[in-house]
């Protein structure tokens, strides 16, 4: 799979950041190829500007004329999905209220493509890198700055080499790239910040002196390529060849589901087959799973469906691939749980109810949110927000 989580760009190291030359090892070089594909070069220092034009999530399409009488233009690469980016989105706005009336433009651009991340790459945030998701990104932070897209074509992010999310580049009042790198060693931290590479470069800009570090390291996950779509559809292949189970929940199983002796989060969905908003959300927690295959999480899913049509379940789960990832299948075995994927054949589903979640009213879908040791951190009754289902999901992983 390709290196996603953290990249290094080809910059040369900071004081004080030697000892992070271990963490990409190949990852890092001036140009990597990348299944036939090239990664561009970061634009060197006193390099013009590339122009751009770009839509935002306002409605607006920008170029560098919208920002023409910034004495700064700070540019940020940045991203939805992104640890890093999650990380320092409260810092990109807190920078913009500092500078904005400095006379310093900020703005943030999205050049990661959705379609070029394998699910697995996207377990820190609710969201994944398209326009649409975009809109509440920004709104979650507060960010009051432009936020633009370009992920479908990259030419703003190729012609600026940007290597990672985040990625700065400070220009001028002349539109000289003054400064190059990461915004600061916060790193995921959400504490203060010790060094800020980018408020010292934007000081120097504003002030007319030389920027005393003009390059660093940009630090976190890679950008998304379009060219690494065909890394996105290898792993799908490869998810849908693996088996998908389904087994009988009885009493006993349907206590040991609730009591969560794993050290995991566990996700339980009752459904069936002839429930309309059921089968629609299916896809979107198998989804969840996936994303979340790298983290603690599992997920199980409860058919409330007769015991004769068994067959339409097993086909069901089959065709929306309901599969069990490496990560978690031995946490259910040690458990006891023989699969992910249960078919209630116990009776009446008071006793599973009162086993798994007392307060279920009988209402299909619904869906618990279970911590290690049973103490059930939430639960939904009907068709699911899927994106507050993940937040829930982060919360409960902190």
């Amino acid at each position: 799979m390709e290196f996603s989580c953290r990249n290094l760009a080809a910059n040369p190291v900071s004081e004080g950041m030697t000892t992070l030359k271990t963490l990409c090892g190949m990852a890092v070089a001036l140009v990597l190829p990348v299944m036939g594909q090239e990664i561009p070069k970061v634009l060197a220092i006193g390099s013009d500007m590339p122009k751009f034009s770009l839509p935002g999530i306002d409605g607006k399409t920008y170029s560098q004329d919208n920002f023409k009488d910034a004495k700064a233009l700070c540019i940020i690469f940045t991203c939805n999905h992104c640890p890093d980016s999650v990380a320092a989105a409260a810092r990109t706005e807190e920078i913009h209220q500092a500078y904005k009336d400095k006379g310093v433009a900020l703005v943030a651009v999205n050049g990661n493509n959705p379609g070029a991340l394998t699910p697995d790459e996207l377990g820190y945030s609710p969201y994944n890198d398209s326009f649409a998701e975009m809109t509440p990104f920004a709104k979650d932070y507060g960010w009051t700055f432009p936020y633009l897209y370009d992920g479908e074509k990259q030419e703003f992010a190729t012609a600026c080499g940007a290597q990672s999310t985040p990625h700065v580049f400070l220009f001028d009042a002349e539109r000289k790239l003054r400064y190059t790198g990461r915004m600061d060693d916060a790193g995921r931290n959400s504490g203060a910040v010790d060094k800020s590479y980018l408020r010292d470069a934007l000081d120097a800009v504003i002030a007319g002196s030389e920027v005393k570090e003009k390059i660093t390291r940009s630090f976190g996950c890679s950008t998304k390529w379009n060219f690494k779509k065909s890394n996105v559809a290898a792993d799908q292949a490869s998810w849908e060849k693996r088996p998908v189970t389904v087994a009988d929940l009885d009493e006993a199983t349907s206590k040991k589901l609730r009591a969560n002796g794993s050290k995991n989060l566990r996700l339980i969905n009752f459904w069936s087959t002839t429930c309309g908003p059921c089968v629609k959300e299916f896809p979107d927690l198998v989804e969840t799973y996936r994303r979340f295959q790298g983290r603690e999480l599992e997920f199980i899913s409860v058919s409330l469906d007769p015991v004769a049509v068994r067959p339409a379940v097993s086909k069901f789960l089959e065709s929306r691939h309901a599969a069990v990832p490496d990560s978690t299948a031995k946490s259910l075995l040690a458990d006891g749980l023989a699969s992910n994927n249960y078919h209630w054949t116990g009776g009446n589903p008071d006793t599973m109810a009162a086993a798994i979640d007392a307060e279920w009213t009988g209402a299909l879908p619904h869906t618990v949110l279970v911590a290690p040791g049973g103490k059930v951190l939430w639960r939904h009754t009907g068709e699911l927000d899927i994106t507050e289902l993940r937040k829930q999901i982060l919360k409960g992983l902190e």
